[in-house]
């Protein structure tokens, strides 16, 4: 069975790796993707878990 945190983790790394891929067609700026990816993919299931831990 999987946790609760696990499936948010892994739709936020799903989600923020299909929004790098999209945003390399609209955009040239590495730094913007991988803000993207590392935003959505690692920061925003972090703080999610971290408040639903509490």
């Amino acid at each position: 069975m999987v946790l609760k945190d696990t499936r948010l983790t892994l739709l936020f790394v799903v989600l923020g790796t299909t929004l790098w891929l999209i945003s390399g067609q609209f955009t040239d700026s590495e730094w913007i993707q991988w803000a993207i990816l590392i935003g959505v993919g690692v920061v925003i299931p972090t703080i999610l878990t971290e408040i639903s831990g509490s």
